[in-house]
């Protein structure tokens, strides 16, 4: 297994695009709308981490999208969701949701609650083929799955139970217990991107704390430790 000297590029969180409009603070961990920056363009087929808190009864109104995997996973509160395929859902901690724009679609996503913020990472991955037909699919995936150990909630094959998403990438989740562990091999000729929920996580020896990213251009052994509570999110792909 490759060792882990020039293997991570971390993106640090204090580095994001930031955009803040009253009813929504988002963070961009890639160049999005008004944020861009030549070295955070995406990473493979990762093109979009957007860490979202909308205020109560907000919400992004109808709009459009095509030829992109769409990922909604919520962190705190409740998301609602409607879209030009006659789909009507709320999203919740725990869920995974995705959205396959293909060769279009329309959506709205609003926050369910009058009274609590909604918090959330959307997160947009290229397709690997365009003109597909529009889908929704939304899974519970219960606490006891991912409680101190990696959960996989997007796959391309849908295996165990995933959400399935036309890439080939695999999604996993995780939600760790002060100094509990998880560990992951990313196999010859895979890439991985961790990314930083809640809380504070070790990376093999690298002090991560919540939204910070990091890149792993790689074969490598992966070590995450929680610090504190903490929350996280495992890309692995092509």
């Amino acid at each position: 297994m490759a060792q882990n000297v020039i293997s991570h590029l971390i993106h640090d969180r204090n580095a994001r695009g930031h955009a803040k409009i009253g009813w929504l603070e988002s963070y961009h961990t890639f160049s999005f709308s008004n944020f861009y920056d030549p070295n955070r363009m995406g990473f493979r087929a990762l093109r979009v981490i957007n860490e979202d808190r909308v205020i109560p009864g907000a919400g992004f109104s109808t709009h459009g999208h095509k030829d992109m995997e769409i990922l909604t996973y919520v962190l705190e509160g409740a998301l609602e969701h409607r879209d030009s395929l006659g789909t009507g859902s709320v999203i919740l901690p725990g869920d995974a949701q995705i959205m396959s724009a293909g060769k279009g679609i329309t959506h709205s996503e609003f926050n369910h609650s009058q009274t609590e913020p909604v918090h959330l990472l959307q997160i947009w991955i290229l397709p690997d083929q365009q003109g597909l037909t529009p889908r929704y699919e939304q899974r519970a995936f219960p606490l006891e799955e991912k409680k101190n150990k990696l959960c996989l909630i997007a796959a391309k094959d849908g295996r165990e139970g995933a959400v399935t998403i036309h890439q080939d990438v695999d999604i996993y989740a995780a939600v760790l217990e002060t100094q509990n562990m998880v560990t992951y091999e990313v196999k010859p000729k895979r890439y991985a991107w961790l990314q930083i929920a809640k809380g504070s996580v070790t990376l093999n020896g690298q002090a991560l704390s919540a939204g910070d990213g990091v890149q792993i251009n790689g074969e490598e052994s992966l070590t995450m430790v929680a610090d504190a509570e903490a929350e996280i999110l495992l890309f692995d792909l092509a």
